[in-house]
């Protein structure tokens, strides 16, 4: 992830929790108060968010130590401790929500897409993410998707071409869709082509589509397709698809697979913090 653009938007989730200031935490602790504690897993899976913690921290002042004791995208059993942090206990409570909030979320994402690569268990189909995202998240989400063995669709609107039922309505039609994207853009932009019918799929080959993506087609759908696109065409399939069904794709040559319940329908993953320093009851 860019460190700016990462930074830039920890300041935003930073104002928008904090405010004006993190009125429990200051009307208890002095300013020299040290306190530490750790981040505990509380249900398996893999581990994602790990650097953001000190970037959290210097955000809010700089007088917080965070240690990794994970590696980032581990899969690790419930339990385990995967950090630490020592420094002002004002610091560490006023960030502690935000560091679980996206925590929670990035290894829930990591996890769901571990799982479902793991469920399809073929090295040569590719799983990837979609543009169902949460607003604002994007660039987190994308980044947990990685973290679990996946790899990234477009990011956005402005980074690639896709054309999907109502582009290829509007335009008149695959070809003429395909003709005009082609006309104004250079080498560097690929064009990918939604198809639901043979029909459409041969109009796509023939107007010479970098992408042919096979839309909310059945496993034995999606062999048929592929056996006629050309080597030198990618392919994916989308839509419809679950963890319960992902596996009967297995085999059917096609190059990615993309999921939008990677990132629209999230598990989080359940992380905890805890002081170091809780006093036990006689």
């Amino acid at each position: 992830m860019n460190q700016l653009l990462v930074k830039n938007a920890l300041q935003t989730f930073i104002n928008e929790d904090v405010g004006t200031g993190d009125i429990s935490a200051e009307l208890i602790f002095p300013t020299d108060k040290i306190s530490s504690g750790h981040f505990l897993l509380k249900s398996a899976g893999v581990v994602c968010g790990l650097p953001l913690a000190q970037y959290v921290y210097d955000l809010l002042g700089g007088n917080v130590q965070f240690e990794a004791l994970v590696v980032e995208g581990s899969y690790h059993a419930a339990g385990t401790v995967i950090g630490k942090v020592t420094g002002s206990a004002r610091t560490i409570l006023t960030g502690e929500r935000l560091i679980l909030n996206l925590w929670q979320r990035m290894s829930g994402i990591a996890t769901m897409t571990r799982n479902a690569v793991d469920r399809l268990a073929d090295p040569n189909i590719r799983i990837c993410d979609t543009r169902k995202t949460a607003p604002g998240l994007r660039m987190f989400d994308k980044y947990s998707v990685r973290q679990g063995g996946g790899v990234n669709h477009r990011f956005g609107l402005y980074d690639g071409v896709m054309l999907k039922d109502n582009h290829i309505a509007f335009a008149g039609g695959i070809t003429e869709a395909v003709n005009q994207v082609r006309e104004q853009t250079g080498q560097m932009v690929n064009i990918e082509v939604e198809v639901e019918t043979i029909d459409q799929l041969k109009e796509a080959i023939a107007a010479h589509a970098n992408v042919i993506m096979f839309d909310n087609r059945s496993a034995a759908e999606a062999k048929q397709f592929q056996a006629l696109v050309p080597d030198d065409i990618a392919t994916e399939i989308s839509g419809g698809i679950t963890l319960a069904t992902i596996a009967e794709y297995r085999g059917t040559g096609v190059d990615y697979i993309s999921l939008g319940f990677l990132t629209n329908a999230v598990q989080n993953l359940d992380i905890s913090f805890l002081s170091d320093n809780v006093q036990k009851g006689n």
